[in-house]
């Protein structure tokens, strides 16, 4: 498909161009999208079919490149890029979830779409291209793709709804939301979404004024892709799905069993599984040589979806008999590990976290070097899911794209709480561990990270929680229900994952992605309600073992403490080649940062310390003034006088006219290095201070004041 195509249109005041046919002629669809000056090649390639998987095997990748913005990496030794930041990776993450469901579900060919960032503009995000991209490249190529798909980035600055903002936009917005549709009539499919606060009833503004400004952008994509495939046509493929004699012959076998297993109060894994092994291994014996196992196994859990599915639709019937709308049980403790600097252990269910926070100095934030430039981190959330926590044997190691982006998803959740630097000086790092997980994990690393914070000292503005929402719905959704807190096989055959997490007041984050293909808008402001209701209960529960936030840190935590200084004088706390700043921190104990606005933390082992370097700060940058006393050392002496440190870092004169009422032939006779001597300051010019020991002296033969 090498024909050269080429269309544009105006999008929130920019062009939006999608053009093909110059670049990677190889890929069963490459589409160069512009935006601005922002350019992201967006290529699909489809392959064969491997008969023994039984997932569809789609890989979507998101490449930030240096070179997009005219950088070069720092390092002295590497210069080639390494693995995606965390953001990248949710980026990634979005691009999957929105394209993911649209596939026909009986397609097992592999699939790779790769989004290339080639150039950077901050006018326009990559990551709104990418989704434009992906979509017009599948709509276009003859891979099977059922799509259109539409995406949008929402801001949200001085109470007006900003479509595509800048990036100097979405620096002053209280929204960045990126959310996608499908279809014509352009039902709601996926969203990822930080959030300042803000009431649900804004959020959904958010959401519904992105669907009307994308409307043109289904048309635009429509007419790209029918020049280069007038007829829509889509390259025939081995059908993976199960024929209706599979299935009925595995129902014959297992009968009422599977509705016995899934409603039988079997809510341990271990008792489930064992349960579902034998009846499994009934299927096996009977069909051996007649069906594939790999096949009677997926016709097995498609008895299961449809049973589970129909009673939750029909009856609102859930396996473990909790109401539609009703949260597991809550247990919640804080301060469990002894050395730590603040602990929480979350429980709801069979889902458990424990998240440990640490806190330290300002200079230990994480220093970013990408495609954007170089930013800091002063507070992150890492999230780890070990194999035992379903009970499983695997591999650990480094973090994949799940972790990270639930991780991300936390740390998102969280960030409209975290006190700024000033009022809170101190680098947050935040590690949920999930130990137990059926369902919503990440969620329970939000709240068990909100009651971290809390018994870790840090003054956050406010409680944070969250809760999974899913949804059980026919094929038109003519029925339906709404599910609180999904568990157990409800989260494998729901139709959406609906994450969103708040305050008591507003909302903080959303990630939301689903297996249906986009479900009426209609239903959203309803699952928002229904989520909002649940994370309300769950604030209760952890209200019932902290409400407030520990009164000052930790017996282990670092001491730190904050001074605003004059920039000017920042190169007196310096000293010359550091001699100052290293002289107090050997001192002191403590570790001094210095921004070039002059806000200076100090931070130690001990608040003695840490109130030591202040005190010896405050009085360097202190403007001596005549009148004033100080006891004070001599550093020189001089045939004319002596030199005498009164501050540290801060010298005066000493002349030898000012040392005694008599006559002084010789400094020496009177002073000598080291010596401490009281002083009084008696001029100041242009930074010259000028000091006197004799004027705090009776003159001899003079009556001293206390005879």
């Amino acid at each position: 498909m090498n024909k050269y195509v080429k269309k544009e249109i105006e999008l929130a005041g920019r062009k939006l161009v999608l053009e093909t046919g110059e670049l990677a002629m190889q890929a069963n669809m490459a589409v160069k999208v512009s935006y601005a000056d922002s350019v992201v090649l967006s290529t699909a390639v489809q392959g064969g079919m491997n008969p023994d998987l039984d997932y569809f095997p789609l890989r979507v990748q998101y490449e930030e490149k240096l070179y997009a913005s005219g950088s070069i990496k720092t390092s002295r030794f590497v210069k080639r890029e390494g693995r995606p930041t965390d953001e990248a990776t949710v980026t990634r993450r979005l691009v999957d979830h929105a394209i993911r469901p649209l596939f026909p579900e009986d397609y097992r060919n592999e699939v790779q779409v790769v989004n290339t960032v080639l150039s950077y503009d901050p006018a326009a995000s990559p990551t709104f291209l990418s989704l434009i991209g992906t979509s017009a490249a599948l709509t276009a190529s003859d891979i099977p793709w059922t799509g259109l798909m539409v995406s949008a980035i929402v801001g949200y600055v001085e109470g007006s709804y900003v479509l595509n903002p800048t990036e100097e936009e979405l620096e002053e917005s209280e929204i960045d939301l990126t959310v996608s549709f499908v279809g014509e009539d352009l039902k709601y499919l996926a969203m990822e979404a930080e959030v300042e606060n803000l009431p649900e009833e804004v959020v959904l503004g958010a959401i519904e004024f992105a669907r009307n400004e994308l409307k043109p952008v289904v048309t635009f994509i429509k007419e790209f892709a029918e020049e280069l495939n007038p007829e829509g046509a889509k390259a025939d493929y081995e059908s993976c799905a199960l024929s209706e004699e599979l299935i009925e012959d595995v129902k014959g076998i297992i009968g009422d069993k599977v509705e016995d297993l899934l409603y039988g109060g079997f809510v341990e894994k271990a008792a489930f599984s064992a349960r579902r092994d034998a009846m499994m291994e009934e299927v096996y014996e009977k069909f051996e040589g007649t069906y594939k196992k790999k096949d009677m196994a997926k016709a097995f859990e498609e008895i299961e979806k449809d049973i589970l599915q129909t009673r939750e639709v029909h009856e609102g019937k859930r396996p473990d008999d909790r109401d539609i709308n009703e949260v597991r049980e809550i247990s919640t403790k804080v301060n469990i590990l002894p050395r730590t600097h603040g602990t929480a252990l979350f429980t709801r269910g069979l889902t458990q976290v424990m998240t440990v926070a640490t806190l330290g100095s300002p200079n230990l934030e994480m220093l970013i070097h990408d495609m954007y430039g170089e930013e800091t981190k002063r507070f992150m959330h890492f999230y780890n899911f070990p194999p035992f926590s379903v009970g499983e044997v695997g591999r650990m190691g480094w973090p994949g794209g799940r972790e990270i982006g639930h991780g991300m998803l936390a740390e998102h959740a969280l960030k409209a709480v975290i006190p700024t630097q000033e009022e809170f000086p101190y680098t947050i790092v935040l590690m949920s561990e999930t130990l137990s997980s059926s369902g919503s994990s990440s969620m329970a690393a939000t709240c068990g990270s909100t009651m971290a914070l809390m018994d870790a000292g840090v003054p956050i503005k406010d409680m944070v929680a969250g809760i999974g929402v899913g949804l059980m719905a026919n094929d038109d959704f003519s029925e339906y229900r709404i599910i609180t807190d999904l568990a157990y096989r409800e989260d494998a055959f729901g139709l959406l994952d609906f994450k969103m997490t708040g305050t008591r007041t507003g909302v903080t984050a959303i990630q939301s992605d689903m297996k249906a293909r986009g479900i009426p808008m209609s239903l959203l402001p309803k699952i928002f309600e229904q989520s909002k209701e649940a994370r309300l209960h769950v604030l209760d529960q952890m209200e019932k073992t902290i409400k407030e936030p520990k009164e000052g840190v930790s017996e282990h935590a670092p001491k730190s403490r904050g001074l605003q200084i004059d920039p000017e004088k920042i190169g007196m706390v310096i000293g010359g080649g550091g001699k100052t700043i290293k002289a107090l921190q050997e001192k002191s104990g403590a570790v001094i940062s210095i921004d070039d606005d002059g806000s200076v933390i100090v931070t130690g082992k001990s608040a003695e310390g840490v109130d030591q370097a202040v005190e010896e700060i405050e009085a360097i940058v202190k403007d001596v003034e005549v009148g004033e006393v100080y006891e004070g050392e001599v550093k020189d002496i001089v045939d004319f006088g002596a030199f005498v440190e009164i501050l540290p870092g801060k010298e005066g004169l000493l002349h030898v006219s000012e040392i005694s009422h008599e006559y002084v032939e010789d400094v020496s006779d009177y002073l000598k290095k080291g010596d401490e001597v009281k002083v009084k300051v008696i001029d100041v010019n242009h930074g010259k201070i000028g000091l006197s020991k004799k004027i705090l002296e009776d003159k001899p033969g003079r009556r001293s004041k206390s005879q």
